[in-house]
């Protein structure tokens, strides 16, 4: 049982964005949520079935078919849709689409995960809500992981999600394949969902692990298509890759031997994967083609300064605070500002910096977020005051947390006695 759920809970990290989004397509965009709901029914089929008859040689073909059928046997009982031929709808599964769901230079971009992804980010739904929309229907991600991501509340959440799904339904919205002049538009909704895919997998926010490489690898796929597709090869693009590129060269020292997490200043750089590196240093330059300087370009650079760094010591701390300055033009959220005071004490007196990073303590974003007490416990040690530290650390794990980052932290208030 333990590998039947261990294959599911894979299956569904894996597959299921990318089955959601095949049905989909095949359906049409106003059949999102039966799709969504085929997917959900299949994966807990599986849980059933295979305690019983094992593990299939395709269990991803398995899921799919269930999906698939369940989708095609509910259209058939619903009244309003017996017109529709169920018989050409299976064929077109077994196809790959209709005729009707190729659009514009479909044939470029097969992968149906991106497709869908594209399709969820019309310019017509509201920002926010295509992006929570598109994390919960392609990225396999719940509620409480986008309500995280975003600092926000669990109900704020879903009903972007369901205003956004009725929008679609009511407005009758064309979630289609976008043509090469609409697609830029719909980049910048793009980018912020891989951007938010990764950082969920570089720092999970709950679970055993600490990192969710799975999570990693997908961003950086799906970042390389859009910068080898001529349509999405923007600056921007290449940006956002070069930033994924040098964090995810790091993944190897971030957790020790043991599972434990190592900070910066604690990781084996000769564990750092030197070929992403340079890789991604590369995409850093390619950025740099065009007039626009984004968030992704400075947090790239931000990235490539500790990527070339021999020590935590040699880092330039100063040019990373002037690129936070940068950053804070714009992106100004308490996130950014807490980071460039990190980055400030590093570069000077950490006690001269813990006056304004307790001011940004106090913005209510801020109030669960666990990297702030964590910080500002770390801070305290340095400037040699163990009780301020311990209540800091004590402050870090009334939050939520991965078991890795709970062990780093017990150990932490330890160093206080």
């Amino acid at each position: 049982m333990t590998d039947i759920h261990g294959t599911v809970d894979h299956l569904f990290r894996h597959s299921a964005g990318q089955m959601v989004a095949t049905l989909t397509r095949v359906l049409g965009a106003e059949h999102l949520s039966l799709a969504e709901e085929v997917v959900q029914e299949a994966l807990i089929s599986a849980l059933q079935h295979w305690s019983i008859s094992g593990i299939p040689d395709n269990p991803k073909g398995w899921l799919f078919r269930v999906a698939r059928n369940r989708a095609i046997d509910q259209l058939r009982r619903d009244a309003t849709l017996r017109s529709m031929d169920c018989g050409s709808l299976a064929a077109a599964f077994e196809s790959g689409g209709s005729a009707a769901a190729v659009q514009a230079f479909a044939h470029e971009l097969r992968d149906d995960q991106l497709r869908m992804m594209l399709m969820c980010c019309h310019p017509a739904i509201p920002r926010e809500s295509r992006i929570a929309l598109t994390l919960k229907t392609v990225g396999g991600f719940g509620v409480d992981e986008i309500a995280r991501a975003f600092l926000t509340k669990r109900e704020t959440i879903a009903q972007r999600i369901v205003r956004a799904k009725r929008l679609i339904r009511e407005e009758r919205i064309p979630i289609e394949m976008p043509s090469r002049r609409e697609l830029p538009e719909r980049l910048e909704s793009m980018l912020e969902v891989i951007y938010l895919l990764f950082n969920e997998g570089y720092s999970a926010h709950s679970g055993e692990d600490l990192v969710r490489s799975d999570l990693c690898a997908e961003g950086i796929r799906l970042g390389r298509q859009l910068v080898e597709h001529p349509a999405t090869s923007l600056p921007e693009a290449h940006a956002l890759l070069s930033l994924m590129l040098l964090q995810a060269a790091r993944l190897p020292a971030r957790v020790d031997a043991a599972g434990e997490l190592a900070t910066l200043a604690e990781q084996d750089r000769r564990l750092w994967d030197r070929a992403m590196t340079a890789e991604g240093l590369r995409e850093l330059g390619r950025s740099a083609e065009g007039e626009r300087l984004t968030s992704y370009h400075v947090e790239a650079a931000i990235a490539s300064c500790h990527a070339i760094a021999p020590s935590v010591e040699e880092t330039d701390w100063r040019a990373i605070v002037e690129h936070y300055d940068q950053l804070l033009d714009l992106k100004p959220t308490p996130v950014v500002a807490l980071n460039r005071a990190i980055a400030a004490a590093m570069a000077e007196d950490p006690e001269a910096d813990m006056t304004a990073l307790e001011e940004i303590a106090s913005h209510p974003a801020l109030a669960n977020y666990l990297p702030l007490p964590a910080t500002l416990g770390e801070l305290c040690l340095r400037i040699g005051d163990p009780a301020r530290a311990a209540e800091h650390f004590s402050r870090a794990l009334e939050l939520p947390a991965t078991m890795p980052e709970k062990r780093f932290l017990l150990r932490k208030l330890a160093l206080c006695d």
